[in-house]
């Protein structure tokens, strides 16, 4: 199989979808694939090895299990992840680069299976992390986990911001508002915008409050908080996708596929080897 956009699939309306049971194993089995994807290069993130070596390494896993990467070709984009260090929020671009004993990094990958998307991301440690980056790390993915805990039928949207803020900042971290979780399935990005908090205030200190439209069942979804140590506020490097911390602060992001259920929710995209946040003791 080879790297070819899909073209023929449906578009996004803005309208929340709900799936059926089609879906569900959909996307159960682009998950299980996006996760094993990244079980795969927790073995391989050490000081010394490139990030254009990791790209490599999920683009051929990709390809060899006869999916798709839904990020080449994206918008231009040319790579099967995108690689975060230290202080870049998210969309780092692989390239030359050389891990550094220390460097913490998000890495993020979508796969497409029989038309189905698959997006997860996770943090890993090149080497021995600060405690600073460890506690980022830690406070991150329990973040994350506040979120999902809230999805439910009839639960909000507000109601995942809300505990995701609510986590970090109890920690003194800050949660990025330029960027958001979205809804996917057959679409890559869809309806409806998941932000990662529940109120905020701008600079001219008007309240930004998330929206409480509430879950149904079916309806599919990423969380994937942004977290910062110190200020929220972001920038976008030349390259038109790099998106850095501005004042230098570390940051960090996990990301799991998400899908309501009758009573719930149903996580797609959890590590089968229960690799799901550094260290790894197993790649």
């Amino acid at each position: 199989m080879t790297d070819a956009a899909i073209t023929d699939t449906p578009r996004r309306t803005g309208e929340i979808r709900q799936h059926g049971e089609e879906g569900f194993e959909g996307m159960r089995k682009a998950g299980r694939l996006a996760a094993q994807c990244l079980d795969l290069l927790a073995g391989h993130v050490q000081p010394g090895v490139s990030t254009e070596e990791i790209d490599r390494i999920a683009r051929e896993f990709v390809l060899d299990n006869n999916a798709l990467s839904a990020t080449i070709g994206y918008r231009g984009y040319r790579h099967a992840t995108c690689i975060s260090l230290n202080h870049v929020v998210c969309h780092g671009i692989p390239g030359p680069k050389l891990f550094k004993d220390g460097d913490i990094a998000n890495i993020d990958v979508t796969v497409i299976v029989d038309g189905w998307h698959g997006d997860t991301s996770r943090m890993f440690y090149a080497g021995e992390p600060r405690v600073i980056a460890q506690r980022l790390t830690d406070v991150t993915f329990e973040a994350m986990w506040k979120g999902i805990e809230q999805v439910r039928p009839g639960a909000t949207l507000y109601d995942i911001g809300k505990a995701i803020q609510t986590h970090a900042e109890a920690d003194g971290f800050s949660v990025v508002r330029d960027f958001c979780g979205h809804g996917l399935g057959q679409v890559f990005h869809d309806a409806p915008n998941v932000v990662h908090y529940g109120e905020y205030r701008d600079r001219m200190l008007q309240v930004h409050k998330a929206p409480s439209i509430p879950l149904k069942e079916g309806n599919f979804f990423t969380i994937e908080p942004m977290i910062n140590v110190g200020k929220p506020d972001v920038k976008i490097l030349k390259d038109g996708w790099t998106a850095v911390t501005r004042d230098k602060s570390l940051t960090a992001q996990f990301e799991h596929s998400i899908g309501v259920t009758k009573d719930g929710y149903e996580v797609f995209t959890a590590s089968p080897l229960g690799l799901d946040k550094p260290p790894y003791s197993a790649g």
